[in-house]
């Protein structure tokens, strides 16, 4: 199985970010290495914890930055997340204007259109404002599962 073959940004050469607005078309996936026998021969269940520790948006309000880890844990069905394309995806939020909680919506709608996973949570730890941090979660679970 060639897990690499339609992806685009990763071994691309030069690398192009964008910094506007969120664009899922920067996402890629690869075919998940634990549904293939092959590979799997004893049916082992994966499951992939990723965190990107330096997510930055703007507050809609202030314009001032906000940061945040973002953690990402899901249970692939068939796909798995390309991880530079994940890097470039989080970055385009960079100069975007949303509140935590919008933020970590779109990512996890994002990431479920795109893999369509067997369970997935996105998971914001923004540092504080005024002495307050927000750490929302968006969950989904693939209905009978």
């Amino acid at each position: 199985m060639e897990l690499h073959k339609n992806l685009k940004s990763l071994g691309g050469g030069g690398t192009r970010y964008s910094y506007e607005r969120p664009d899922p078309s920067l996402l890629e996936s690869f075919p998940n290495p634990f549904a293939d026998p092959e590979m799997n021969s004893v049916g082992a269940v994966g499951t992939l914890h990723i965190e990107c520790p330096e997510f930055t948006s703007l507050c809609p309000m202030t314009g001032q930055p906000d940061f945040a880890k973002i953690i990402i844990d899901y249970e692939p069905d068939r796909l798995c997340l390309e991880s530079k394309s994940l890097k470039l995806y989080l970055c385009s939020f960079r100069m975007h204007g949303e509140f935590h909680e919008a933020c970590v919506n779109r990512i996890c709608n994002d990431l479920v259109q795109l893999l369509k996973p067997k369970r997935l949570s996105v998971r914001g730890e923004f540092t504080p404002r005024g002495g307050i941090p927000f750490w929302p979660t968006a969950e989904y679970k693939k209905s009978g599962e």
